[in-house]
């Protein structure tokens, strides 16, 4: 990170100036400037990957930084799950794996009433704090688990065999 400072300028007198000491920017004798010369502010530069040099945000909590809350709703159940907002939606269906007990390939997730895939980013699709997103069980799947289920049970006969 690279510091510079900076003063602010202004032309003249014009009472846009930040002049302290109830200096409403007239100018003194032959004296240019807003009649405080210490109004000195620090800028706080950052390099982007890209090359560019930027001013950087003061803002604390700026979009895609930090932990949020999601609300994922099942049929019968919802879940609040903490979880960074730069971490895309496959992460989301690894800690749900854990809570619902559904493998991440089973899993549907919904946002703003589309499916989401895998690696798209929570922040870029634009999931913010307590925002709710649906979870579904992939319907070919659980088909799929109940012929499984209905092969491996053995079906009774109805009749018996009597020989005489």
């Amino acid at each position: 990170m690279i510091k510079l400072k900076s003063k602010r300028f202004c032309r003249g007198s014009f009472k846009f100036c930040s002049g302290g000491n109830g200096s409403n920017g007239n100018v003194k004798g032959g004296e240019k400037g807003c009649g405080n010369n210490n109004n000195v502010s620090e800028i706080k530069w950052e390099l982007r990957p890209g090359g560019m040099l930027v001013q950087k945000r003061e803002t604390g909590g700026s979009v895609g930084e930090g932990v949020i809350t999601v609300r994922v709703s099942t049929v019968s159940h919802w879940h609040d799950i903490s979880i960074e907002a730069t971490s895309t939606f496959g992460e989301l269906k690894l800690i749900l794996s854990l809570v619902t007990s559904l493998e991440p390939r089973e899993q549907r997730l919904l946002f703003k009433g589309k499916e989401r895939e895998d690696d798209e980013y929570l922040h870029m699709v634009g999931v913010r704090d307590k925002d709710k997103v649906l979870l579904l069980e992939d319907p070919a799947i659980k088909e799929m688990k109940l012929h499984r289920l209905a092969g491996t049970q053995q079906i009774g006969t109805a009749y018996h065999t009597i020989s005489v």
